[in-house]
């Protein structure tokens, strides 16, 4: 399975996200993508920081009977400062 690349992702819901990369379990290996929110959150606090099973991120999502992805890549690292 590919890794996402770094970047800005918007979320089929419409939040975006800024993804740093893909870390690993320490002690499982599991693969989880790392990922923080571009938006406040009332219960997280502001640009909230993720972390996601890489299997689940590239999971796609059904939307009004169309499949989507889950998280859509709109545009490079370069462009988003990761924190405020």
């Amino acid at each position: 399975m590919k890794d996402p690349r770094p970047g800005k992702y918007q979320h089929y819901k419409g939040e975006y996200y800024q993804v740093f990369g893909v870390a690993h379990d320490s002690d499982t290996g599991e693969e989880y993508v790392m990922y923080q929110g571009l938006y406040d959150s009332p219960e997280f606090g502001p640009r909230p920081l993720w972390v996601r099973k890489k299997d689940s991120f590239l999971k796609l999502a059904t939307v009004d009977g169309k499949t989507v992805e889950r998280y859509r890549y709109v545009g490079d690292e370069d462009d988003l400062s990761p924190f405020p």
